[in-house]
């Protein structure tokens, strides 16, 4: 199986994680785990195929849902094994979206050619199903918290779009858009990396703009 099948397989499967781990953390039933771990798992992959008005890859290769649904039953007799499942799924969405801008950034560039949708899909891939998550299971939104989130995704979309166009082997780019995009995000999960924040000025009163 080709590199970029089997991150796809991987990143719909960490994701999928995640959500299982959120629906055991509002304690669901069976149903609300394989639920919240579809919606996570295939979530930023249909929407890419849908902007790229390609087949939806769940509905092209029902195995996606059916790995969503064994991990989702997975984690249902597991998670209570975990000391802290927040922090675990802050860790499997950096895996997730570290394998997963990467599938998205190497699909936009096969059906495109651009950089830009590449990269673009790379970032939307990776960050929609989780946003969907926490949304549905009424978590602090990743996009929220302080950590570089977002960026990680880009960075390693950038990563691999770059040196797929320079003509790099296959193999060497994704690694590589991976690995980067890996450190991007654990290290700002584990020293808090962030950017500077914006800061509301004072009002001005309505004379000084008179």
């Amino acid at each position: 199986m080709p590199i970029i099948d089997l991150l796809d397989y991987a990143g719909v499967a960490v994701f999928a994680a995640t959500g299982a781990l959120a629906a055991s953390r509002k304690q669901l039933d069976i149903i609300g785990f394989i639920f919240l771990a579809a919606v996570t798992g295939i979530g930023g992959g249909t929407l890419r195929d849908l902007i790229l008005d390609v087949p939806v890859l769940w509905v092209a290769d029902p195995a996606y849902i059916l790995v969503c649904a064994l991990v989702a039953v997975t984690v249902f007799f597991t998670a209570h094994l975990f000391e802290s499942r927040y922090k675990l799924l802050l860790w499997l969405d950096a895996v997730g979206l570290a394998a997963y801008c990467v599938m998205g950034a190497a699909k936009g560039y096969a059906v495109t050619g651009s950089v830009t949708v590449a990269i673009v899909m790379g970032v939307l891939t990776s960050t929609f199903g989780g946003i969907l998550r926490d949304m549905l299971a009424g978590e602090p939104s990743v996009l929220m918290r302080p950590e570089i989130y977002v960026t990680a995704a880009l960075s390693g979309a950038a990563t691999y779009t770059f040196l797929a166009e320079a003509g790099l082997p296959v193999i060497v780019a994704t690694l590589s858009g991976v690995i980067v995009a890996f450190i991007v995000r654990g290290g700002a999960l584990k020293n808090g990396w962030t950017f500077k924040p914006y800061r509301a000025r004072p009002g001005r009163k309505p004379e000084d703009i008179m």
